[in-house]
């Protein structure tokens, strides 16, 4: 809620004179955030783990015997028993809003975790391949639950200065997932041999570790503080002041903790005057009207102009994150790939795809430190572009050598090496830099379903990448390179010339560079100051702010 007026950098100069430390030492520096962090983190690793972990156990003779050698060996069956998981977080995600606002962040967690449980055991007491394509489905509806909610949760305790750190610390606890996925998968190969006599232990330990983090995770949350947006919303106010009071370690009528409470409060009385003013006919009474209510708000995204192109945006920086980028595709599909670049055996494969998850993990680190000094378009149009070159030196080599990789070892590591560089590339680019611009474009009145859309165009592009890229490297070879490579230079050229630069922008400014200079974020922002001068974070009469503290501003 930042404003371009005097008083919005005013009121934006009180807070950060009143809040602490950003960034690791603010988290350290308060153990309640931190312990948040943490378990928010453990949203992130289940998901990565997920991802990771199924291209492992997928190469192991064990399970190909398990769900039958055919459904393995079939590219198309494979690449579905990869990418069921996708088609079921999407539904997970676009349930993700409704189930949020009516159960609340924990229980909505809670019953996240219950479902991928439920998914995860259904898998390990597989018979055939049916088994897999249901509990992978089921598991990924508590993955698409996770991968929005706990992030969700996580920033709406946060205070203000420490929500980045927190955020960038769930896009590596993802890839800290993959990382390790690769390395048990690479460990549990040997369970047995890695031949006919392998034990099924190779690939059921691989898959049943994953309960643990997620249990951690579901009776954690249950012992976490609730939301206070949540109780704002649900007229719990005295809770909500309760709440941040504690998380600050502070008094409730200290004035840091009274500005952070009210700008909560006006946050929520925001939502409902900008919902009541643009849809003014679906707010009386009945469960019809609730329904046409939330129908037309989605419907906006596609009738207001500047709406409109932010939800373009949101939608091809997921389609090209996936389908350009396609590391997912490459993560759960790395040791056929490895395999097809001359690399013999699981256990060569699984090696060469754990040191591309460090690589991964490594590069995500700086990604925070940059982003917001160097902007967004420059690392997503720097990545794309070196990931564009890495597919087709991978695609040149493969296409001279593809018949005769025994021969020639050392090119076929050469191109291993220019696969890691290309996940070195993801990692710094647009692993962080895709979310954070889906984050920035749209403004505060549709923000939660905007994101939400975005974020199901990434699972549904997901799913789509999972299925196709096993047919694509049996039947188009090092042509798989050329089509991904091309891929990541359209996806260049077209932040380029589509994607704003996101960085420092406010509202109003976001919506001059859609080309609506009197459209909804310039409403949206008037709103906002009436609300906060009516509750004395800003004083009319002269503009500035003025921190309200004590009983008679909380009971009012």
């Amino acid at each position: 809620m930042v404003a371009t007026t005097g008083a919005g950098q005013s009121l934006s100069h009180r807070r950060a004179q009143l809040a602490g430390p950003s960034g690791v030492k603010g988290l350290v520096s308060n153990v309640r955030v931190l312990a948040i962090a943490v378990f928010a983190s453990l949203g992130g690793f289940v998901y990565g783990y997920n991802q990771g972990m199924f291209g492992q156990i997928l190469s192991m003779s064990s399970f190909s015997a398990t769900v039958h050698p055919e459904s393995i060996t079939n590219t198309t069956t494979r690449g579905l028993l990869t990418a069921i998981l996708e088609l079921g977080a999407w539904v997970g995600v676009l349930a993700n809003g409704l189930l949020a606002d009516a159960l609340g962040r924990q229980q909505a967690t809670l019953s996240g975790v219950v479902v991928f449980v439920v998914g995860v055991i259904v898998q390990a007491c597989a018979k055939n391949a049916d088994y897999i394509l249901g509990g992978r489905f089921v598991t990924g509806l508590g993955v698409g639950v996770l991968s929005m909610i706990v992030p969700l949760y996580n920033a709406e305790l946060a205070p203000p200065e420490l929500r980045g750190s927190l955020v960038s610390l769930q896009q590596l606890a993802i890839c800290f997932g993959i990382m390790v996925s690769y390395w048990i998968g690479y460990g549990t190969n040997y369970i047995g041999g890695t031949g006919a006599s392998q034990s099924n232990a190779a690939w059921l330990v691989p898959v049943c570790i994953q309960i643990a983090p997620a249990v951690i995770l579901g009776v954690g949350i249950l012992f976490m503080p609730p939301s206070p947006r949540w109780l704002m919303t649900k007229g719990r106010e005295n809770e909500c002041l309760e709440v941040i009071a504690n998380l600050r370690n502070l008094p409730t009528d200290n004035d840091l903790v009274q500005l952070e409470y009210l700008e909560v409060k006006a946050q929520h009385r925001f939502e409902q005057e900008t919902s009541l003013a643009r849809f003014p006919q679906y707010h009386s009474p009945g469960l019809m009207n609730k329904v046409k209510l939330e129908y037309h708000q989605y419907l906006s995204l596609l009738t207001n102009r500047s709406l409109f192109k932010r939800t373009i945006v949101a939608v091809f920086i997921m389609v090209f994150q996936q389908c350009e980028i396609s590391t997912p595709s490459l993560q759960e599909n790395s040791p056929f790939i490895f395999a097809d670049l001359g690399l013999t055996g699981n256990t060569t494969s699984l090696l060469a795809g754990g040191v591309g998850g460090i690589l991964l993990f490594l590069a995500t680190i700086p990604a925070v430190l940059y982003i917001d000094q160097f902007g967004r378009k420059p690392v997503l149009i720097t990545g794309a572009i070196g990931m564009g070159v890495c597919h087709f030196i991978v695609a040149g080599l493969d296409g001279k050598y593809n018949s005769s990789w025994p021969q020639h070892k050392a090119a076929g590591w050469v191109a291993v090496v220019f696969v890691w560089l290309y996940e070195v590339n993801f990692g710094y680019s647009w692993g962080p830099g895709a979310w954070v611009v889906v984050a920035e474009v749209f403004p505060l009145g549709v923000r939660a379903k905007a994101i939400s859309i975005g974020a199901s165009s990434n699972w549904l592009n997901n799913f789509a990448i999972g299925q196709a890229t096993p047919d694509m490297v049996a039947k188009m070879g090092y042509g798989t390179f050329i089509f991904f490579g091309a891929m990541c230079f359209i996806g260049a050229v077209f932040v380029y010339f589509v994607v704003p630069e996101t960085k420092n922008l406010t509202l109003e400014e976001m919506d001059e560079v859609f080309g609506d200079e009197a459209g909804t974020a310039i409403e949206d922002r008037n709103r906002l100051i009436e609300i906060y001068t009516d509750l004395g974070l800003l004083e009319s009469s002269s503009g500035e702010e003025k921190v309200v503290a004590g009983k008679e501003q909380t009971e009012s």
